[in-house]
């Protein structure tokens, strides 16, 4: 272990002139004393807190505890503030903002005297951005989640906070669920600090980022309540330190390899979908190749081995107690590249040797998986030329080869004034097509892939359809859901030329999504179809709308793909 010859944040405060002055000056009005200044590693800690992100309200006692360990280390810890991306609350939709907050880390981190960072992350699109941003400057970087919440309790059983949402219209219809009973889940659901308890995609994404090698290891599972998080946020406090010292940066440990080690531990879990697209866009940024048919090619063989909700039946709380990802990666290690390079210096799968299971119940072995085939299927076909995934794990198995008649949406708006109509022409057999909610079209491809079925097929007893869009669908949620048609059915994909009564077949097994028409009356659509008018013409929405890409390139804007270092060349004197 080395230290540097030359530290980064030494061209702010290790100057004898007047910018070394003026650096140094404005700082002491904090108190800090002389040997902050000297050669010490300087280590930015990204904060995603914010009041109006709940599962992150926690953040800021944890940064402390980071700065304890970096203090210990030798470091000097500055806390910074990011945007933060709170699920449950921002519209249209936080994936609308994922890339404006990974612009936000970036910039921060760039234009600072930083040497190394911490990224606080949880709430779902935290991670991805955080990471992203700081993928575009590459220095040495560790991810702490922020964990999930304890188990939710609904009269003596244990319900997943995001999960129940999408039950809620069914429970009323189905099985008579009164206000007082929805009130009583609202109160119990979500009852600890942390994000969802559930497979969703926070969960996912703090998975991602331990695959990846960006954690230390075992931290994605543990409860953001247990005292072990803060033991983790403190070690990893005193490792950045020793990351900069090595000059260990995330491009070291973003190779290829890890890419595909996370793809295919998120299939043995069971991960959401949004994984898909956060991966992509991440691995646009580091500048490492990546496509969407990777995601069918290295996963979609992968057992099934984590027993959580939405796939399955456990929430998070139960996986930490089961051993958590440790326990994966290791019984998954013939599937794995071995000697990736994880920010403690190790190997992946060298930092599981010793991970015992203590509940195969909730994570089932290699040899008696849940599923013998989880993952994404990544789909082609007339309807998507680019590609559109499905979660089969998630779905029902007698709908992954069906032809049915589609029920046209033409906006979400229009779905919610008509779907409960008792007058709408659709049956079980239907394939309902929403449209205008893609990357563009919405802006910002919202989680309503996933939408509801119609309040007379919920009280017939029906509790699954093929459902197709162009926008998300989220972690928490399942069904056959076709999500991410690319291109988007604003920019002119053909999922915009769909109309009621067309013949759509979906055939999973064959990875194939077509709309039964004639290429004549394809062509013949395509040459009377109109754009709609942009949805926004100023602002951040219009300079997202003008630059973003469609999914299967991860959503990302194009002039944000790649990195463009840390030196930053102009004085601002």
């Amino acid at each position: 272990m080395s230290t540097p010859k030359k530290l980064r944040s030494a061209d702010w405060f290790g100057t004898q002139d007047k910018m070394g002055f003026v650096h140094r000056s404005w700082f002491r009005n904090q108190g800090y004393p002389d040997d902050f200044f000297m050669n010490r590693p300087v280590i930015g800690i990204c904060n995603t807190w914010s009041e109006l992100t709940p599962c992150n309200a926690h953040l800021r006692d944890l940064a402390e505890v980071v700065k304890r360990g970096v203090l210990e280390a030798g470091g000097v810890p500055f806390e910074f503030p990011v945007t933060s991306l709170g699920e449950t609350v921002m519209r249209p939709t936080t994936m609308l903002f994922r890339n404006l907050a990974s612009m936000d880390v970036e910039e921060t981190i760039r234009a600072n005297p930083i040497d190394g960072v911490v990224l606080l992350t949880g709430c779902d699109k935290t991670t991805p951005s955080t990471i992203m941003g700081a993928c575009s400057v590459d220095l040495p970087t560790i991810v702490v989640p922020g964990g999930p919440m304890l188990n939710g309790r609904f009269r003596g059983e244990c319900i997943g906070s995001g999960t129940f949402n999408w039950l809620i219209k069914e429970k009323m219809a189905v099985e008579n669920y009164t206000p007082q009973d929805i009130h009583e889940v609202e109160t119990g659901v979500a009852r600890s600090q942390g994000h969802c308890m559930t497979m969703g995609t926070a969960s996912t994404m703090a998975c991602m980022a331990e695959s990846l090698g960006l954690t230390l290891p075992g931290v994605a599972a543990i409860p953001a309540v247990d005292s072990r998080k803060k033991l983790i946020a403190q070690l990893s406090g005193r490792r950045i330190v020793e990351m900069v010292k090595e000059d260990l940066k995330i491009s070291r440990i973003l190779t290829r390899a890890a890419f595909e080690n996370a793809i295919v531990i998120n299939s043995a879990i069971g991960g959401s979908t949004n994984f898909i697209l956060h991966l992509l866009a991440i691995a646009g940024r580091i500048g490492v190749p990546l496509s969407l048919e990777d995601f069918d090619a290295i996963g979609s063989k992968v057992p099934l081995l984590v027993n959580l909700k939405p796939s399955g039946k456990f929430l998070m709380e139960d996986f930490y107690y089961a051993g958590g990802l440790p326990v994966v990666i290791r019984e998954m290690q013939s599937y794995l590249h071995t000697q990736t390079v994880t920010v403690n210096g190790k190997s992946l799968t060298e930092n599981c040797t010793v991970s015992p299971c203590y509940n195969t119940e909730v994570i089932a072995t290699l040899e008696e998986p849940l599923q013998p085939e989880a993952g994404m299927a990544v789909l082609k076909g007339n309807l998507c030329e680019q590609g559109a995934v499905i979660k089969p794990s998630a779905a029902s198995a007698h709908l992954l080869h069906h032809r049915g008649r589609a029920v046209v949406f033409e906006s979400i708006e229009d779905y919610h004034a008509r779907i409960d109509d008792p007058d709408l022409d659709i049956d079980e057999h239907c394939v309902i097509v929403l449209k205008g909610v893609g990357p563009v079209g919405y802006p910002g491809m919202p989680e309503v892939g996933n939408v509801d079925l119609p309040m007379k097929l919920l009280q017939k007893g029906i509790k699954d359809m093929i459902r197709i869009s162009d926008g998300r669908m989220s972690g928490t949620a399942g069904g056959t859901v076709v999500l991410h048609v690319s291109p988007e059915s604003s920019i002119g994909g053909v999922l915009g030329l769909v109309k009621d009564g067309d013949m759509i077949e979906l055939d999973v097994p064959a990875r194939k999504l077509h709309l039964d028409i004639t290429e004549e009356e394809l062509n013949a659509r395509k040459a009377n179809w109109q754009a709609p008018l942009p949805m926004a013409t100023r602002g951040y929405t219009k300079f997202y709308i003008d630059h973003v890409q469609q999914a299967h390139l991860g959503a990302d804007m194009d002039l944000l793909r790649g990195c463009s270092g840390s030196e930053v060349i102009r004085n601002l004197h």
